[in-house]
């Protein structure tokens, strides 16, 4: 692969967007090659995703703007649908993935960073949705996510006017979970990916699948995901295993994902 790198630290895997010359802005090849990787994790054998960009000057500085500029409506049209499925496929991605944004993060940076489970930032983080200054609507998820995350009328206000904001403000908004320093940003988010890993794999992606399709339906219909879901947790030799010594009072054996 040309732009997306991969690296596997225990449970955690960690994705870096590395096309720094364009402030790893998203063209085609970026997205088919996340797409193409995301295939390739097992979740077997990991427990946790992190999504960075290379550098420390942005995360994702949007989509290519070059290879936007003269396309017509149908190829735009294209365009964001493939933005939108390789983003699609991280939302619902079976095991969390968290977005360490370490800069800009600006149109499909941000786009990108809301379909990711939790997003932690770096103290100069800037996010924005400023596709309207540029003749077009976010294309990828933006006028949808970012008020299901802020709140609608916020988000309209960033969406109208494609204003910026650091990372104090998106933490105060929502948008973030935590803010560090730079130079402790990935360590931090690996760490946090960890603590997930630390639990039972199953129940985890369990977790995640009942957020993600509960979001979409009537509370009625959420709370009869989550039985299932939850029922089907102890059909595992995790449940088993860690339930077994809470009653025992032991420690329990490491999880098997299993």
């Amino acid at each position: 692969m040309n732009y997306i790198k991969y690296e596997q630290r225990g449970f955690v895997g960690i994705i870096t967007i590395d096309r720094q010359n364009a402030l790893n802005a998203l063209n085609t090849e970026v997205m088919s090659e996340l797409e193409q990787l995301l295939d390739t994790i097992s979740i077997e054998n990991t427990r946790c995703v992190v999504i960075t960009g290379a550098g420390e000057k942005s995360f994702v500085a949007g989509a290519d703007i070059g290879e936007m500029s003269t396309l017509s409506k149908e190829e735009g049209k294209g365009f964001g649908k493939k933005g939108n499925d390789a983003f699609r496929k991280i939302e619902i991605f079976p095991i969390p993935i968290i977005a360490a944004v370490n800069g800009f993060a600006l149109g499909g940076g941000c786009e990108l960073a809301m379909a990711c489970d939790i997003r932690i930032a770096s103290e100069n983080a800037v996010f924005a949705q400023p596709e309207v200054s540029l003749g077009i609507t976010a294309g990828f998820g933006g006028t949808q996510r970012l008020a299901r995350i802020i709140g609608l009328g916020k988000a309209k206000e960033l969406l109208y006017t494609g204003s910026k904001i650091k990372a104090d403000e998106a933490l105060r908004l929502g948008l973030v979970n935590a803010v560090y320093p730079q130079e402790q940003l990935l360590e931090e988010c690996i760490k946090l990916a960890e603590k997930i890993a630390q639990n039972a794999p199953i129940a985890v992606r369990a977790t995640k699948k009942a957020i993600n399709a509960g979001m979409q339906v009537d509370m009625d219909t959420a709370i009869g995901i989550e039985a299932e879901l939850f029922g089907s947790c102890f059909d595992t030799k995790d449940q088993r295993n860690a339930m077994g010594a809470f009653v025992e009072k032991r420690k329990p054996e490491p999880f098997e994902n299993k």
